[in-house]
């Protein structure tokens, strides 16, 4: 019999081939098959592991936004960075993990949102709490950017977090269509201007 840890073990490597594999081809088109052939894991052991595929699909995008979250915090808390500089550097992060071409870092949102928004109320509300999450973590940057003087802003934060989250969402849909970080590149300068943020590097 397995223990709990062999069973947290085996779940995440469900979830990590799957994130793998789905970040390049999206939900519907992966079969659970392929993931649990890929992560080595028996056919009939996969509803050990989730109820169902919608669960273990709430269980990834959970998983990738506690994972995001953690970066960001990570990120903002760095103590030698004033607050225009940690937002820079989370968008440039922004257009490092769109142009690689490991599938693991590409951002799972731009992804599987508008696919599985239709498919499953389960998952649209794992997404939209997690955007809401990270709406919230770039409002408190942004507020902490005018505090210590590096933003210069004339709109509310929560509204220009909202909206820069936004364009950078559709500046990445825009890059995989084009295929090309010309969008990026786009969003970077229209960020930098709505932020006050004059001083390059």
């Amino acid at each position: 019999m397995k223990s709990e840890t062999q069973n947290v073990d085996v779940r995440q490597e469900i979830l990590d081939v799957a994130q793998m594999t789905m970040s390049s081809r999206g939900f519907s088109a992966v079969g659970l098959n392929e993931i649990l052939l890929s992560a080595g894991v028996p056919k009939g052991s996969f509803y050990h592991y989730f109820k169902s595929k919608e669960a273990f699909g709430e269980a990834l995008l959970q998983r990738y936004f506690d994972d995001y979250l953690k970066s960001m915090d990570q990120l903002f808390d760095q103590g030698n960075l004033d607050g225009a500089e940690k937002l820079v550097n989370y968008w440039r992060n922004w257009v490092t993990t769109q142009t690689v071409s490991d599938p693991q870092s590409k951002c799972l949102v731009v992804k599987l949102a508008a696919e599985v928004a239709d498919l499953s109320e389960g998952m649209r509300n794992v997404l939209l709490q997690g955007t809401t999450r990270i709406i919230a973590r770039l409002t408190k940057a942004i507020e902490n950017g005018v505090l210590d003087g590096s933003l210069t802003i004339e709109v509310k934060p929560s509204h220009l977090a909202e909206t820069l989250y936004q364009i950078w969402l559709g500046a990445s849909l825009l890059a995989k269509i084009s295929r090309n970080d010309a969008p990026l590149m786009a969003a970077m300068v229209a960020t930098r201007g709505v932020l006050g943020i004059t001083k390059t590097d």
